[in-house]
């Protein structure tokens, strides 16, 4: 399932709580809480499908809300392993040196001895760091994929007008 350009991924419906209906939500968005700011949008069923949250709170280390249309667990079971996409517009402004994820996907990965590595198919955070998924491409020395650390260490230089990011990488690694 390809993400339409005007949706960025921005959480996950991870499983069911309790009878009423509510889903565990995990959030990618920083405080995690945010991830309620937003109009969301769930692939369901094949399409891309707006959903209402009704109301959310914060569960032991997570957070679980409820929707408007699930009033118990078997609607809510339907919802289990969606992806939650908000409008890209809807996002504030990045701050000066900070980008946002879906800026940094499929830009192609070099090494500062311009050896491709592939392209950027996704990030994710570890809780210590950002990891960026680097999908081989047809430019790519080898068909390996590689989680690179998005990291001072790693990172020489992103370029989003040149459409590249060049790493500190052994590409043997």
């Amino acid at each position: 399932m390809k993400t339409p350009e005007h949706l960025t991924i921005v959480g996950k419906v991870t499983g069911v709580f309790g009878i009423k209906g509510w889903v565990k939500v995990y959030s990618h968005t920083e405080p995690m809480e945010n991830i309620f700011s937003y109009s969301w949008q769930l692939f369901i069923d094949g399409q891309w499908t707006s959903v209402k949250v009704r109301d959310w709170r914060r569960q032991g280390k997570g957070l679980v809300a409820a929707l408007d249309d699930c009033q118990d667990r078997d609607l809510a079971q339907r919802y289990t392993q969606c992806d939650i996409a908000i409008l890209k517009e809807a996002l504030p402004k990045a701050e000066d040196g900070e980008l946002y994820y879906h800026q940094l996907e499929n830009l192609l990965v070099v090494t500062t001895d311009n050896v491709v590595l592939g392209r950027i198919n996704y990030l994710f955070n570890t809780g210590s760091n950002d990891v960026m998924v680097v999908k081989p491409c047809k430019e790519s020395i080898d068909g390996r994929e590689r989680w690179l650390p998005y990291t001072d260490d790693c990172l020489e230089d992103v370029s989003l007008s040149d459409g590249t990011v060049k790493v500190d990488w052994d590409p043997e690694f």
